[in-house]
C-alpha cells in the first residue's frame, strides 16, 4: 500500500475498538486513539504520544473512578477568579477548575498531601508599534517602542501517576503595568493559593505523622487503669478523657 492508501486506512481506537475519523486519530507508542476517547485524558496530562495502550487504559480507569470523588466533592473554600482552585478541607482534597459547571467537566480530585510545591511566574508580552508616514506606509521607531502586557500563571506542583504539575493563569484580564491594581491583585490571588495550600499540605502531613507513632499506655486519671486512650483520646474502660 502506497503512502496516499496509508493516509486513509482505517483505524481502530485501541480503547474502545470504535473505527476513527480521517482526522480523529492520536497516536500512542504501540496503537492508536479516538479523539472521543482522548477526550476523556485528564486536561494536565501531555505525555500521549509516549504513552501505551495499557497506560492510556489505566488513566482512563482513574479518570472515571474519578468521577465519584466529583461527585462527593463539598467546597468549603474558593480561591482565584477566572481558573479557580476549590477546596474540600473536610475531606482534605482540592482540585482546580475553570467555568460554573465544573462537575460536568469530571476535573481532577487530588489530596494535599499529593502538593509538592506551588511557583509563580510573570510571563511578558510584547508587541513593536509602529508609525505610518503620509503614504500610510508603516514604520518601526528608532529606537524600536514596544507595547508590554504582563501575565501571571501559578503553577502547582503534584505527585500522580499521569502529570505533576498544574499550570494556570491567574489574572483575568489585560496587565499594562506591574505597578497597576490589576497587577498587585494578581500578586495577592497567586499568594493566597500558595500559601493556603503549603497550609492545608502541612497540615494534613502533621496528621499523618502524628497517627503513625506508637501509641504509649497512660493512667486514667479517673478510673486508675493503664490503658493506650481510644481514637478520641478516651479511657477503653471508664471512656474519661485522657487526651492523646
Amino acid at each position: 500500500m502506497g503512502l496516499f492508501g496509508k493516509m486513509f486506512e482505517k483505524k481502530t481506537c485501541a480503547i474502545c475498538g470504535g473505527e476513527i475519523g480521517l482526522l480523529g486519530n492520536r497516536k500512542l507508542e504501540d496503537g492508536n486513539l479516538c479523539k472521543e476517547c482522548a477526550s476523556k485524558l485528564s486536561p494536565f496530562f501531555s505525555e500521549r504520544r509516549h504513552s501505551t495502550v495499557a497506560e492510556i487504559s489505566d488513566q482512563l480507569a482513574w479518570r472515571e473512578a474519578n468521577k465519584e470523588r466529583v461527585a462527593q466533592f463539598n467546597v468549603t473554600r474558593t480561591l482565584g477568579n477566572d481558573t479557580k482552585v476549590l477546596l474540600d478541607e473536610d475531606a482534605h482534597r482540592f482540585l482546580v477548575t475553570k467555568g460554573g459547571r465544573w462537575r460536568d467537566a469530571n476535573p481532577d480530585v487530588l489530596d494535599f498531601s499529593q502538593v509538592t510545591g506551588c511557583d509563580t511566574e510573570i510571563r511578558e508580552s510584547r508587541t513593536e508599534l509602529h508609525w505610518r508616514d503620509d503614504d500610510g506606509n508603516e514604520h518601526s521607531y528608532e529606537p524600536p517602542r514596544y507595547d508590554v502586557d504582563y501575565d501571571m500563571y501559578l503553577t502547582i506542583h503534584v505527585n500522580t501517576p499521569y502529570f505533576d504539575e498544574i499550570t494556570f493563569k491567574i489574572n483575568d484580564c489585560r496587565i499594562e503595568e506591574r505597578t497597576s491594581v490589576e497587577f498587585r491583585e494578581a500578586e495577592r490571588q497567586a499568594g493566597e493559593i500558595r500559601e493556603a495550600l503549603a497550609t492545608v499540605r502541612q497540615e494534613t502531613r502533621d496528621a499523618a505523622a502524628e497517627a503513625a507513632k506508637p501509641k504509649v499506655a497512660q493512667t486514667c486519671p479517673f478510673c486508675g487503669a493503664t490503658t493506650i486512650p481510644d481514637a478520641n483520646g478516651r479511657c477503653e474502660y471508664c471512656g474519661g478523657a485522657m487526651g492523646v
